[in-house]
Order: structure tokens, then C-alpha cells, then sequence
């Protein structure tokens, strides 16, 4: 057994918050650390991951703390329980605040949202007939006096783990792709009626298309000239499609579009799979839940399922969307959607399916060139090349234009 290490009690800060108000408490006492079994700690010394998963349950119950996932933004942690714990394992994250400027609001929408859907899941739905379906819970403080613990300027939560099923990064079939679809039907459907003013927008900007263009072009001004060829290359891509890239936006002004509750990054490693019947069960990492259109959801979804070859692939020039992929995701999708879809819905559907990779496409060009401030790199010019995958995907859509408009169609004739 490892001996406890010997420094000073840190100053711990936790933070508790009723759901609906902005306000909570704050309190701080001293926590003496000790050692656990930690592995696979990118960042942040394993002390403090220990002491800070000892807040969150019984320090001698605590078995391992493994790196979970390799996302892009936040950094998260599966803790691992003893056999005697009342649950297997549960989740702790470090919010990234560069992005996320006013975490307890993150927060506020996550209670609001868990206790909406559960709400909606005790009234057994019809639709969810012979299948699970689960929420990510926040998990408060040992003390079950706080929602989530701020530490040397970090702030940590914890939620729940969705046991017996897992996450893939590329799609595997059409049935998987149905799921997926229907995962993300079954989001919407359940959130359908909670009102967009209990949210808070706590991205602002987030999926407006036109100012992420403002941003790629205040970047650009304030970058010394650019001789590298594949960026302009890229930027001569985005110019190329500058007009439209508020077709969403306008559709929304003219009140033919309205904001609902959004996830806001259904990307396909953000459903979860059952590891048993291969149902959708469930959509994680939630911080990005906010008042939205529909559309940035469906989008997004596509995006990242109808590319074979995945986001991170090193061979763009081979990225193709894949339209059968594209039909089983909306098929599972309307499974539920017909309840809550308008025509004005559908008809903008072809246009959010070009534009979200080519959004996505100019945030990580932006990020490039703002020195990769943004998203996380594992190389130079990582996020560049994550740009051109986003670019040619956008290509093989606008080169499908026609299939893809008749295809959602055909589907939204469907009853």
C-alpha cells in the first residue's frame, strides 16, 4: 500500500444549486488527500485527481481512475468502485472554462434537464416500449451539500455511468445507423416540451454559422500573410460558400424555423449503444444542451455518421457521405420526429446537411490559425487537416444535392 502523501490540506470549494435560479451556495473546508490506484492521468497531478473524487464518494471505495474517452473539449475521467459500492463506476470531468465561461449555468441546464426527462421517462412513454433509456444524472458532493467542486481554478463534477453499453467513433452498419437516428429522435422527442426559458444559452454563437465566418475573417486580419498552400487553398474553399451560410438563420427570422431545447453535439460517439441489443440508450455529454434549432442537432448527427472514414482520418481526398447511411439515421430519426417536425422543418433539412460540416469545417480552419487554442491537438497542423475532412464531406454532399433533396423527400412522405 502506498503511504499518503505528506502536504498541506488543500482549500476546496463546492458549489450547490437549486434547479431554476443562478444562485447557490459556497462553502470550503480543508481535505486531507490520500492515495488511491490511479492510471492513465493526462493532466492534472493524481493527487488531486484522488482528493478530488474522495468528494464525491467514500475515498475507500474507490478502486481505479482511468482516462475516459479522448475528447475535445472537456477532460474525463471514469472512476472505477469497489464491489461493496452501491454503483459500479461514475464519471468525473474537468469543465474546459476557456469554452465553457459560466460553468454553473452548465450545471443549472444539466439538473433542469435530468429532471425533466425523468419526469418524462415515469410516464412511460409508448414509444420507448421494450427498451431502456437513460439520463446522465449529476451526482451531488459526499456531503450531498454541492453540485460540483472548484479546485486550485478547476472546476470538477461527477455524473452518473451508463453501464452495459458503449460508444464507437465510426459508424458499423445500417442498423447501427438507424439507432443512431433514433437515439437522437427519442432526445428531442423527450425534451420536446420543456420550455427553451428555463435554458440558458451557454454558448453563445454556438452553430450561428455566420459569425464563426466573422471570426475565421477577424482572424485572418489579424494573421500575418499566409503562404502555406493548403490553407489558402481552404480559405479559397470558404470563400467559395460564403453566400448561404446564413440560410438557417434567415429561415429562423422569417418564423419558419423556432428554437427548441438542443442537444448541441450529437455527434455518433456521443450515443450510446446497448452492448446487448444494440438499441440507442442514451446521449452523453450534455453541457452543450441549450436553446436551439433542431436542425444544428440533425446536422451535426449526419456529419459525423454518413463519413465512413471518421473525423480524425488521414486520407480526406477519400471522405464520401454516405447517402444509405443518411437514409437508415433519418428513417430511425422520424421513427419519433413526425410528432414534433414541421414541412418548414423538412423542407430546410437538405440545407443544415451541407452546412454543418462546412461550419465545422471553418471553425477548426480558425482554430488553426489562431494557433489551436480551441479544440485539442495531438500534432501540427492537426486541426488543418480536420478542416479538410469537414471541406469534403461539404463537397460530397453538394454533389449529391439532388439524391439528398429527393431522398428526404420520399422519407418525409412516408407515414
Amino acid at each position: 500500500m502506498l503511504s499518503e502523501p505528506m502536504v498541506p490540506p488543500p482549500r476546496l470549494f463546492f458549489r450547490t444549486l437549486l434547479t431554476g435560479k443562478s444562485v447557490g451556495r459556497r462553502h470550503g473546508f480543508a481535505v486531507r488527500p490520500r492515495r488511491y490506484t490511479v492510471t492513465k492521468a493526462p493532466s492534472g497531478s493524481s493527487t488531486s485527481l484522488e482528493t478530488i473524487a474522495g468528494l464525491f464518494h467514500p475515498p475507500e471505495q474507490i478502486k481505479a481512475i482511468d482516462q475516459l474517452g479522448a475528447g475535445n473539449v472537456n477532460d474525463t475521467f471514469l472512476v472505477t468502485l469497489e464491489a461493496t459500492a452501491p454503483r459500479q463506476a461514475f464519471v468525473m470531468q474537468r469543465l474546459n472554462t476557456d469554452v465553457f465561461e459560466s460553468p454553473e449555468l452548465v450545471m443549472r441546464n444539466l439538473l433542469r434537464l435530468g429532471d425533466h426527462v425523468e419526469r418524462r421517462l415515469a410516464e412511460e412513454p409508448p414509444e420507448l416500449s421494450g427498451r431502456r433509456w437513460e439520463i446522465p444524472k449529476v451526482l451531488p458532493t459526499l456531503d450531498a451539500d454541492g453540485h460540483w467542486v472548484e479546485h486550485e481554478g478547476e472546476f470538477w463534477r461527477s455524473i452518473s455511468y451508463i453501464g452495459a453499453a458503449t460508444t464507437t467513433d465510426v459508424i458499423k452498419d445500417e442498423a447501427h445507423a438507424w439507432e443512431l437516428g433514433y437515439g437522437l429522435g427519442m432526445f428531442h422527442h423527450l425534451i420536446s416540451d420543456l420550455p427553451t426559458e428555463e435554458l440558458a444559452d451557454t454558448l453563445e454563437n454556438f452553430h450561428i454559422a455566420p459569425a464563426y465566418l466573422a471570426e475565421l475573417d477577424a482572424v485572418i486580419r489579424r494573421t500575418a500573410p499566409i503562404t502555406d498552400a493548403r490553407v489558402n487553398e481552404a480559405l479559397a474553399f470558404v470563400d467559395a460558400r460564403r453566400e448561404g451560410l446564413d440560410v438557417l438563420e434567415q429561415a429562423c427570422a422569417r418564423g419558419e424555423l423556432k428554437r427548441r431545447p438542443i442537444h448541441g453535439d450529437p455527434k455518433i460517439n456521443n450515443v450510446m449503444i446497448d452492448d446487448r441489443t444494440g438499441h440507442a440508450v442514451g446521449l452523453i455529454d450534455l453541457d452543450t444542451v441549450k436553446p436551439g434549432l433542431l436542425h444544428y442537432d440533425i446536422g451535426d448527427c449526419l456529419r459525423s455518421c454518413c463519413n465512413r472514414l471518421g473525423e480524425e482520418t488521414a486520407t480526406p481526398e477519400q471522405v464520401v457521405f454516405d447517402l444509405g447511411l443518411c437514409r437508415s439515421i433519418l428513417e430511425g430519426y422520424l421513427k419519433v420526429g413526425r410528432s414534433f417536425l414541421s414541412d418548414d422543418d423538412v423542407r430546410h433539412l437538405p440545407a443544415c446537411i451541407r452546412l454543418i460540416p462546412l461550419e465545422l469545417g471553418l471553425r477548426f480552419l480558425s482554430d488553426h490559425l489562431s494557433g489551436d487554442t480551441y479544440f485539442k491537438t495531438e500534432r501540427a497542423g492537426h486541426n488543418l487537416d480536420r478542416a479538410w475532412v469537414q471541406f469534403a464531406l461539404t463537397r460530397s454532399i453538394e454533389r449529391q444535392w439532388d439524391e439528398l433533396v429527393s431522398l428526404i423527400e420520399s422519407l418525409h412522405g412516408v407515414n
